[in-house]
């Protein structure tokens, strides 16, 4: 085989690394490394990169003619944007493809608003966008399109957005495709036009929000990557340039400079990837066993876990950057304040020795005690246990051997702890050891059967960027009713191993790596999400045939600039809030005027009722603040104070979460369906909203109905949790006249529907959901009111504001950085029970009757996974190899624990609330967020008496509801909420 020579180098914020590697001689010992660099990062990118590249050249002796590919991994464009960096950061005009919809929740919403104002610039809605099904929901308007870009070009904005609902089902490109084509033309040369479906996956808001950061960059990716080309050319190399992307594969210069977001998170994946090339993990014949890598450095410890596939597990859904909610992949990553320069401090008083989490840093060769320094650091207690020889030994005398095994104990506990978080499995762990840091790490740790150091650790990133794979990736939503699932697969497989070949992939070495069938909640039509993941080998062929010359928009006068000295920081010299301190504002009519941190409080304290179903209250949540930012108030009012008859319309969303994640309220939906039913019904005034569940996303929309039309909130619901049917509310459940009808239901396009009777309560649901998918699978309901009165005796009281103390003692906990005291703060608020602490370990789902019904399985975390974010008196004691099992329907229904003995006990079940909770943040997780590995805590809470106690609500909501015969087993003992009113009402 003939040479084939790579060059990788990654650009970090304290040192650029590079590396030569002949692909040919990769069954070598030394994996064909021929030369390595590494020097600090300059602070002009290229100018280190030209160095880099030129020393290992220089070293193997090779002529630029023999490279076959130079790959580049960088954080250069995302520290512009956690910088909020003004110079390199433009204005964004986004237009939205969406009717009428959408538009309760603009662009830039959820923006910092320091990072809004650096980048917001324009927004406009124009007609079109697709429904679930593919279906359009209206025709693309192009005489609105030029509207928008004439007022783009009014105010100067050279990078455009364009944002289509269902965009990524859009394969003719009807949509973001044609309104480009029109937005070149209207606004000329030297504009910048991004499709959001090249951009993200499902998710408008995410995608849209992606899409927005990287047209921001567009302009200083595009000045970056054209230092980078002459760089090269001053090399005189002549082969493919190729930047590294946050999972780990390989994207041409000219797509890099187009979507320079794609590589925001590549230096960690670039870093694991060349660890287990390294270790010659890709040569050992068995497959199958993820691997944990472990990149120790100066200042921390970076645990990230490499699937069989080769590439790193995702973090997930839903990542944050600078501030910003996005839908693109990152790996998940733990970092602990662990590394080579962590300082070491011994306490004579209590005996206690500690390393870390506070570092030296890159002063490490100035202050550690065996360079001459004064701190004893983690490489000083390296060097005196003889596992290191580096400084002065002589420096490190009064360094005791008890003191050194105390300090070396520490770093042991910390790695492994660290390392059994991010396990999936009991089993011992195989651990690849890299980073200049890992010479203080022990031989063995608990847990782990295997530690690998591979040579050439400290270039690790650079191996992983000159050793990147090729990707192609399909995701997209399929109509399954009267299809095979096996022929769908079949063809969406064959599209992504075309799409890894288009790339520039060998085609005899692309394979499917990843395939993942997600059904649609709450839809008759068989909706699936499918997402197909295919990577190879870059081809010789592949790399020679990529056009070089394709970099677009970059102007010919424009130097690469160097970073500011000073950049704009203003998010983080910010008072830190103290949630304990907040007051909630009540008027002198005795009216609680939600503020933002409200609503934020109440949302967080939904979803933990909603049980894992009611759908995500973000995006409602986002309504509502953006109805405060424009002048509405938004109140509830204590049922109290309401007269006895006065009435309060019920009001929700029905449909599939997933349709709500792209096709958002538009604001049109929900004032249709109440202007049928208030019309049918001879209804002239309402004095309010309320909600027929309060857990979820439907706990919120009373909210932004009430704030649209300019009446209150009641502070109580309906079922005071969420339950998948809408005769599952307690006035249904006593049979309260109207209690599930008349209601009307609408989509916000003209369409909408009053049903008068039904011949059952249950008949209601079959009916509206049947109704639902032909508009859409979303639409707004409205409820025939019910007095106070009513709402009173057959509801839930004060369930917004016991949302809103849940919420509140989650902030607590994260505000003291003490998530251990999560269920216990929880259950100061309501009645429950901790149930169990571990990790996901399998996920079971399939759509029956439009519903999503499951089982989720939960390993117990081990005596010393016990850390900081789970020791707590509120957790029980349990065995090493119990499992937890919680079987749900949309909702969670039951929670039983499945002992080593093989024997089971119920731990509770409906009409009692059983949540689980990421561990990490406290955050309810809804149950399409369940996913392999994730770290939780199962709380159980104590539902209202009214379900618990007569035989209708148990009737209704207990397990027998659902197909299950067991006993109910309570929580706990139900705790009337404490009204936020009369808590902090004016005296």
């Amino acid at each position: 085989m003939a040479s084939m020579l790579r060059i990788g180098v990654d650009v970090g914020g304290t040192n650029t690394d590079g590396v030569l590697i002949d692909v040919a001689r990769t069954a070598e010992p030394d994996r064909g490394i021929l030369a390595s660099f590494k020097s600090p990062t300059t602070p002009n990118v290229s100018e280190g990169i030209e160095t880099a590249v030129r020393t290992v050249m220089e070293e193997a002796k090779v002529n630029p003619s023999e490279i076959t590919s130079l790959t580049i991994g960088t954080t250069h464009f995302i520290n512009a944007v956690l910088e909020q960096d003004v110079r390199r950061l433009k204005k964004v005009a986004v237009i939205r493809i969406c009717g009428p919809y959408t538009r309760q929740c603009p662009p830039f919403v959820d923006f910092p608003p320091q990072l809004r104002e650096i980048m917001e610039g324009h927004v406009g809605y124009v007609d079109g966008g697709l429904q679930i099904d593919g279906s359009e929901i209206l025709p693309l308007n192009e005489e609105q399109v030029i509207a928008e870009c004439k007022a783009i070009k009014a105010k100067g904005i050279s990078n455009v957005v364009l944002v289509g609902v269902f965009s990524s089902l859009d394969t003719e490109g009807r949509y973001e495709q044609k309104a480009r084509d029109i937005a070149l033309k209207e606004l000329g040369e030297g504009v910048n036009v991004v499709c959001s479906s090249e951009v993200g996956h499902l998710g408008l808001l995410e995608r849209e929000n992606a899409s927005i950061l990287n047209a921001s960059i567009l302009t200083f990716a595009q000045r970056t990557v054209r230092g980078f080309k002459r760089a090269m050319h001053r090399l005189n190399l002549s082969c493919p340039l190729y930047l590294t992307q946050n999972d780990g594969t390989l994207t041409t210069a000219a797509k890099a400079a187009a979507l320079p977001i794609r590589t925001f998170a590549s230096g960690q994946t670039n870093s694991m990837r060349g660890a287990s090339y390294l270790a010659g993990l890709d040569l050992r014949k068995e497959s199958g066993k993820s691997i944990i890598v472990c990149d120790l450095g100066g200042t921390t410890c970076d645990i990230g876990v490499l699937l069989p596939s080769g590439f790193p597990r995702q973090a997930a859904a839903y990542i944050e950057v600078g501030g910003v909610r996005t839908s693109f992949s990152m790996p998940d990553l733990l970092s602990i304040g662990l590394g080579g320069g962590s300082r070491v401090r011994h306490d004579e008083a209590t005996g206690k020795t500690t390393v870390g989490p506070d570092s030296v840093g890159h002063f490490i060769t100035r202050d550690a005690k065996v360079f001459g320094g004064d701190v004893l650091t983690s490489t000083d207690i390296a060097v005196a246990l003889g596992r290191a020889d580096v400084g002065d030994v002589s420096k490190i005398a009064d360094v005791t051997p008890d003191l050194a095994a105390a300090a070396q104990a520490s770093i042991k506990k910390q790695l492994e702890n660290v390392i059994d978080r991010m396990k999936t499995t009991p089993e011992d762990a195989t651990v690849l050891m890299v980073g200049g840091g890992s010479i203080i790490a022990p031989d063995s740790l608990e847990g782990v059967g295997e530690i690998l150091r591979p040579p050439f650790f400290g270039v690790a990133n650079a191996v992983g960027a000159a050793m990147a794979k090729v990707a192609g990736e399909v995701d997209t939503i399929e109509i399954l009713e009267g299809k095979s699932l096996s022929e769908v697969l079949e063809k969406i497989k064959k599209d992504a191993l075309a799409r890894a070949i288009a790339a520039g992939g060998d085609p005899g070495r692309v394979s499917v790596v990843e395939v993942q069938n997600l059904p649609v909640q709450y839809v008759t039509n068989q909706a699936t999400r499918i997402i197909v993941k295919a990577t190879g080998e870059l081809g010789v062929d592949g790399a020679s045939g990529i056009n070089q010359e394709d970099i677009k928009m970059i102007p010919e006068e424009d130097e690469e600039i160097e970073p500011p000295k000073e950049v704009l920081k203003k998010a983080n010299q910010m008072e830190r809030f103290d949630p304990l301190t907040y007051k909630p504002l009540i008027n002198e009519h005795r009216e609680w005027i939600l503020s933002e941190t409200d609503l934020e409080w109440i949302a967080e304290g939904a979803y933990v009722l909603g049980t894992g179903g009611g759908g995500s209250p973000y995006s409602p949540m986002l309504m509502c603040k953006e109805l405060i930012r424009k002048g509405s108030v938004l109140k509830i009012v204590d049922p109290e104070d309401v007269p006895a008859d006065k009435l309060f319309m019920r009001t929700c969303f029905m449909g599939s979460p997933s349709v709500g994640m792209e096709r958002m309220q538009g604001g049109t939906e929900m004032p249709a369906a109440l202007d049928a039913l208030m019309t049918h019904m001879g209804i002239t005034e309402i004095a309010g909203t309320i909600s027929d569940e309060i857990g979820g996303g439907n706990g919120i929309a009373p909210i932004v109905v009430s704030g649209s039309i300019g009446v209150a909130t009641l502070d109580c619901d309906l079922m005071g949790r969420a339950y998948p049917n809408m005769d599952q509310t307690l006035p249904a459940v006593f049979g309260i006249k109207n209690a599930s009808y008349p209601c009307a239901l609408a989509d916000g396009v003209g369409n909408s529907l009053v049903m008068h009777t039904a011949k059952e309560a249950k008949s209601v649901e079959t009916i509206l959901r049947n109704v639902c998918t032909t508009m859409g699978s979303s639409a707004a309901v409205a409820v025939a009111p019910l007095s106070r009165k009513q709402c009173q005796d057959y509801g839930v009281p004060y369930t917004v504001s016991q949302s809103w103390r849940l919420g509140r003692a989650i902030a607590v906990c994260r505000s003291n950085n003490d998530m251990k005291a999560v269920p216990s703060a929880i259950f100061e608020v309501q009645g429950g029970k901790c149930l169990f602490v571990g990790k996901i370990v399998d996920v079971k789902r399939e759509v029956r009757a439009g519903w999503t019904w499951g089982e989720v399985t939960i390993a117990a975390l081990q005596d010393d996974e016990q850390d900081e974010t789970t020791k707590d008196s509120a957790v029980p004691t349990y065995g090493p190899n119990d499992m937890l099992r919680i079987p749900f329907q949309n909702e969670n229904i039951a929670a039983y624990l499945d002992k080593s003995d093989g024997t089971r006990e119920i731990l509770t079940s409906v009409p009692d609330l059983v949540s689980v909770l990421d561990s990490q943040s406290g955050s309810n997780l809804g149950t399409p967020e369940y996913r392999y590995g994730l770290r939780v805590t199962v709380i159980a809470l104590a539902g209202d008496e009214k379900w618990t106690k007569t035989p209708a609500g148990l009737l209704s909501g207990g397990p027998t509801r659902f197909g299950y015969d067991i006993p109910f087993v309570a929580a706990g003992k139900y705790r009337t909420p404490s009204s936020v009113i009369k808590e902090y009402a004016p005296k």
